[in-house]
């Protein structure tokens, strides 16, 4: 899977281990900028990422931030984006097979690694559902173009 990595200076140094780690499974990981403990705004990475996905050069992305929160408003707001803050193996899972994130946002601050490990394996093992999903995610579109997700018709 090709998987884009971003993370502001709070979750730099979880993202290079996740990056090393999906890079020994024989993932294609492409970090968004340098991953320091430099301060940076956690919109740029969250752009960044997140205009790496929509342009189709990677699969999915993984952000981390000091909460995951704010990655995941920031992210959200690039076209076809999906980004869901997760905190445990069991929202991953489900943000991939009922949302079909494309995103996951961790908190670096709240967050060990260990369990941050077990998050990313769970959301890239996982895959969409489709079914009674589907329409939903019809409608998030709707709302991304400016309509209203009530008129849509089946």
């Amino acid at each position: 899977m090709r998987i884009a990595i971003g993370a502001d200076h709070r979750g730099s140094n979880a993202a290079k281990m996740l990056a090393d780690k999906l890079r020994a499974e024989g993932h294609e990981v492409a970090i968004a900028s340098a991953l320091d403990n430099a301060p940076c705004d956690y919109p740029e990475r969250a752009y960044e990422v997140g205009h790496t996905i929509s342009s189709g050069k990677a699969d999915a992305g993984i952000l981390i931030c000091g909460t995951g929160i704010g990655m995941s408003i920031a992210a959200n707001k690039v076209a076809g984006i999906r980004a869901a803050v997760v905190h445990d193996e069991l929202t991953a899972e489900l943000s991939r097979t009922h949302n079909n994130a494309n995103v996951i946002c961790l908190s670096a601050d709240l967050l060990g690694q260990r369990i941050m490990e077990k998050i990313v394996d769970s959301f890239i093992g996982s895959s969409f559902q489709g079914g009674r999903h589907e329409r939903r995610l019809r409608k998030i579109a709707m709302i991304e173009r400016g309509e209203d997700p009530s008129t849509l018709k089946e």
